[in-house]
């Protein structure tokens, strides 16, 4: 079982959180331009990296609120849970998702 420290309530559970996916996907700015193709990429591929991988996690059973971390994919050890749009340390390729 993993420990998951929310940065409102702390050290709690594995349980009390739901996993939301990869952090730092910026939403397309005409959505209706898109075509069905790249419509799809935005939706539905991510980075699937071996490594410090920067995700969205949501305190579903406690107080609610979303927040981003940096696990390891390897691990599944937490090296960074932080709530603005970028870790306090890191490595560059977590938290752009691994993208270049």
């Amino acid at each position: 079982m993993l420990l998951i420290t929310c940065p409102n309530c702390g050290p709690r559970d594995e349980t009390e959180f739901h996993y939301g996916g990869q952090a730092h996907i910026a939403y397309p700015e005409n959505p209706a331009e898109l075509t069905d193709a790249e419509w799809s990429r935005y939706l539905f591929y991510r980075e699937n990296p071996k490594g410090a991988f920067a995700e969205r996690w949501v305190h579903s059973a406690g107080c609610r609120k979303w927040f981003n971390a940096v696990r390891d994919t390897v691990t599944y050890e937490f090296k960074s849970i932080y709530t603005g749009a970028a870790p306090a340390t890191t490595t560059a390729a977590a938290t752009n998702g691994g993208q270049k």
